[in-house]
């Protein structure tokens, strides 16, 4: 696996560590979000200087007064693409996305998603969602919206459920680092055994300080770039 670190950059603050949110990828490049939190406005711009001296393709952004955060999508396989339209990410935002991955998507699944804490709260599409595999997700099954756990988008697809754990904990927050192996916060046992049960490799790692008091888990802080076919 190859890493890219960001830069240090005096025009973003701390919330820029969660990187998955000022950016999406697909198969044409990058997409440069538009933040829905003013605070975060700066960071696709500081995320474009060093997405362009990598040599990665800008795709576009999203501009105006649409707005989509990284973390409101999610692939549900190489064609589909679900986005979740909440505080951070609007339906002018979803139309510009839209029109950006029209030529490598052939579906975009808009999520409606809860009010949970309201505005003012971090909440995410991936916060109640994360892929482990090309026929496995983790979800938080008490904020699923019906329609979308019930409906043809995941139900080609097995849904493990995040037994014990909370939203708080990071608990259906996990990055697939290879199919069927992810990262995760520690301490959510129950979450963590039916990973394994279902034929999971999990590595845990102490993400209090960052990811629990921050409200962001490892699919937060990591923007993947590309991958490996399989």
């Amino acid at each position: 696996m190859e890493t890219l670190s960001l830069p240090s950059d005096p025009t973003v603050g701390l919330d820029s560590l969660y990187v998955r949110d000022a950016s999406i990828v697909c198969e044409g490049g990058v997409i440069l979000c538009n933040m829905g939190k003013p605070q975060r406005r700066t960071e696709p711009a500081a995320q474009e200087v060093a997405f362009r001296a990598a040599g990665l393709p800008i795709r576009g952004r999203i501009t105006g007064d649409g707005t989509v955060e990284g973390g409101d999508v999610c692939w549900i396989n190489e064609r589909t693409l679900a986005v979740g339209r909440g505080y951070r990410t609007n339906d002018a935002g979803i139309r510009q996305l839209r029109d950006l991955v029209r030529d490598c998507v052939d579906e975009v699944v808009v999520v409606p998603l809860p009010h949970w804490h309201g505005p003012a709260d971090v909440f995410h599409l991936m916060s109640i969602v994360s892929p482990v595999d090309r026929d496995l997700f983790l979800v938080y099954a008490p904020l699923m919206p019906v329609p979308f756990s019930r409906g043809a988008d995941l139900a080609r697809h097995r849904a493990r459920r995040g037994a014990g754990s909370r939203i708080r904990d990071s608990g259906c927050n996990v990055l697939a680092v290879a199919p069927r192996e992810v990262l995760a916060v520690a301490g959510n046992p129950e979450t963590r055994a039916r990973l394994e049960h279902a034929g999971v490799r999990v590595h845990e790692f102490a993400g209090r300080e960052i990811c629990l008091k921050g409200g962001g888990g490892p699919t937060c802080l990591t923007r993947p770039l590309t991958r490996a076919p399989g």
